[in-house]
C-alpha cells in the first residue's frame, strides 16, 4: 500500500496535469459516467467548522476515492490551518485499500482552486483583466494561483477584500512575494462595480455581493456556499444572471449558491447547466460579452478522484523510474 505525506504529495503535483484531469472529470460527471452518492456533512457551529465526506467512482477507472475534509474557519486565530483531511484510494476491482494520501487538506484546497480556475476560464470574457477576490483565507490564495496557471498569457490585476483588512493585507503580501500584481480594497461595493471577474471564497451565511453592484459582462465564480445555510450572493443577482452554471445541479439547487433562488421558485434545473456540459460542448456558457455569468461550485467527488489519481500516477511513475 502507498502512504504519502503532505510534503511528498506536494512534490508530486503537476498543476497542468491536474487541470486537465479535473476538466475531464467534470465532463465525465455531466455525461453520467460518474457515481457520486450524496455528500456526508457534519456541522460544528460552536467552532465555526464543518466536515465533508465525498466519495465516488468514474466508470472505467481502476480506483475509487473516499475523501474526508474539514474546514474550521477560526483556526488561524489559534495558529492552526483552516483545512485538514485525508484521501483514500481503493481498487475498483477488489475493494482493497491501495493508497492513503495524508494531504492535511492540501489536495482539497488545490482541487477547489483548480475547479474555480477552470470555471472562470470557460465563462469570463476573453478581455477580462480586473479580478476581485472576496475573502482572504487559504482558498483566496489558491484561486489566484490556479487562475494564473490556467490562463498564463493573461495579465490579470487582482484586488482582495475581506472583513478583516489585516488578513486581506497578509494574503496580499503572500501573493505579492509570489510575483502577483495584487492590491487590497476596503470598499466591497466599489470593488465589485469595477471588477470584470469576481471570485468569492468565504464561509458567509448571508449575502455579501449585491445585485445592484454587478455590471453587465461580469463573471462570478462562487465557491463558498458548499453546505446548507451558506450564501455569498444576493438572491436577486442569481435570478438576474443570464447564465447559471454549476458543478452539480443536485448539490447547487439543494445547498449551493443557487439554492435560495431555487427555494423561492425563481430558478430551477431547467435554467441552470452543469460545468461539465459547458466544457464538453453540450451546453452554452457565455454567449454575449454583456452576459452576467455565475458559476456555483459546491465541490464534487470527481475532483477528488481526479486529483488523487493524478498524484498516484505520478508516484507510480517515480517508483518505476
Amino acid at each position: 500500500m502507498i502512504i504519502l505525506s503532505r510534503p511528498q504529495i506536494e512534490a508530486l503535483v503537476d498543476l497542468d496535469s491536474a487541470l486537465a484531469a479535473i476538466g475531464a472529470a467534470y465532463i465525465a460527471a455531466s455525461d453520467g459516467r460518474a457515481t457520486m452518492p450524496p455528500v456526508g456533512y457534519l456541522a460544528f457551529p460552536d467552532r465555526d467548522g464543518d466536515c465533508h465526506i465525498k466519495y465516488g467512482h468514474i466508470a472505467g477507472d481502476p480506483t475509487f476515492v473516499v475523501k474526508v475534509a474539514a474546514g474550521f474557519y477560526g483556526n488561524p486565530a489559534i495558529g492552526l490551518p483552516t483545512s485538514n483531511g485525508v484521501m483514500m484510494a481503493f481498487s475498483a476491482q477488489t475493494g482493497v485499500l491501495e493508497a492513503i494520501l495524508l494531504d492535511e487538506g492540501f489536495l482539497t484546497d488545490l482541487r477547489t482552486g483548480l475547479g474555480g480556475a477552470i470555471a472562470t476560464r470557460a465563462l469570463c470574457r476573453p478581455d477580462a483583466r480586473r479580478v476581485a477576490i472576496v475573502g482572504a483565507g487559504i482558498q483566496a490564495r489558491w484561486q489566484v494561483r490556479c487562475l494564473r496557471q490556467a490562463m498564463p498569457e493573461t495579465q490579470f490585476s487582482f484586488s482582495i477584500w475581506a472583513r478583516s483588512e489585516d488578513r486581506a493585507r497578509e494574503t496580499a503580501s503572500v501573493l505579492h512575494d509570489e510575483g502577483v500584481d495584487v492590491s487590497v480594497s476596503t470598499d466591497l461595493e466599489r470593488l465589485c462595480r469595477d471588477a470584470e471577474i469576481i471570485i468569492t471564497t468565504t464561509p458567509s451565511r448571508e449575502p455579501l455581493i449585491r445585485d445592484t453592484w454587478i455590471q453587465p459582462g461580469t463573471h462570478i465564480t462562487a465557491i463558498g456556499a458548499d453546505a446548507p445555510g451558506k450564501q455569498e450572493l444576493d438572491t436577486a443577482l442569481v435570478v438576474r444572471a443570464n447564465h447559471r452554471i454549476c458543478d452539480s445541479l443536485e448539490q447547487a439547487l439543494d445547498h449551493g449558491e443557487f439554492s435560495a433562488a431555487s427555494r423561492t421558485g425563481n430558478i430551477s434545473a431547467e435554467n441552470c447547466v452543469e460545468l461539465g456540459a459547458v466544457l464538453g460542448g453540450k451546453a452554452a456558457g457565455r454567449v454575449h460579452p454583456g452576459d452576467i455569468t455565475i458559476a456555483d461550485l459546491t465541490g464534487i467527488a470527481v475532483q477528488d478522484i481526479a486529483i488523487a489519481t493524478s498524484v498516484l500516477d505520478a508516484c507510480k511513475r517515480s517508483l518505476a523510474g
